[in-house]
């Protein structure tokens, strides 16, 4: 595989699991992440997000045939906007100049089943206004109201990331220049990131009522980062705008089995 990748988060997790994937299969992976990684910057700022792309651009000699940003956090605080949302698509932003010199360029990144569940749509909104001041705002404002209110920033992010990538997908800066775009949406995987969501049988059985998994139960991230290599693969020619649930059948227990009347 002669192909050239850019992966964030790629110290851990998805990230990781879709870093080895694609080595496996042959390709040249460039990790970012804040430690451990041929790219080591914080993508929760805006300065750390173009000395990423800057570095990421030079590792490659200027050849870059697909960009998997995994980098996030599920934390009920501000940085996670700036990092879920903000460090995905200005980080895209950046590369985007290089990728279309690609033969076949694709763009795939984790969304979330939690795009589903309730958000705050004011500050989905101003994400999706480009304005991070004022989300960042918003955020604060949910996390001065309480727990629950705190709660709904992650999802609010997702939610956030799979409209971005349903609207930019089209846009002349995307379609017109070759490159789908997508997002998958995993279930419950067995990462860092959840490891508190199921550290007790109290908190494991709360999270699977949240997020029923009938299929197969919890993914191991190596299954979510198959999705993101095919996505990103040169067989994916038409596959856009979508948000593909990785869930054991999540989506259908939530919206039903009817989501298009």
């Amino acid at each position: 595989m002669d192909r050239t990748y850019v992966i964030t988060g790629a110290a851990s997790g998805i990230g990781a699991a879709t870093a080895v994937l694609l080595k496996e299969r042959g390709a040249r992976v460039i990790g970012v992440d804040m430690h451990d990684a041929d790219v080591e910057s914080d993508l929760s700022t805006p300065a750390g997000r173009k000395d990423a792309a800057i570095g990421a651009i030079e590792l490659s000699e200027g050849k870059i045939d697909a960009v998997i940003p995994c980098a996030g956090l599920m934390r009920a605080n501000i940085q996670t906007v700036s990092v879920n949302f903000f460090g995905v698509t200005e980080f895209l932003t950046e590369l985007l100049p290089t990728l279309k010199n690609s033969f076949s360029p694709r763009v795939a990144m984790p969304s979330s089943v939690a795009s589903l569940l309730p958000n705050s749509p004011e500050l989905v909104n101003a994400m999706l206004t480009g304005d991070e001041a004022i989300s960042l705002k918003i955020a604060q404002g949910l996390v001065d109201k309480g727990r629950e209110d705190a709660g709904l920033i992650y999802g609010s992010t997702k939610r956030a990331i799979s409209r971005w990538v349903r609207r930019e997908s089209i846009r002349p800066e995307w379609a017109g220049a070759g490159i789908p775009i997508n997002a998958v949406g995993p279930g419950i995987v067995e990462t860092p990131m959840v490891d508190k969501l199921l550290a007790t049988q109290e908190s494991r059985d709360a999270t699977d009522a949240l997020i029923p998994m009938p299929l197969n139960h919890h993914l191991k991230p190596r299954q979510v980062a198959y999705l993101l290599a095919w996505l990103t693969s040169e067989e994916n020619s038409h596959v856009t705008g979508q948000t593909i649930y990785i869930d054991g059948g999540s989506d259908a227990l939530l919206r039903g089995e009817d989501i298009w009347s």
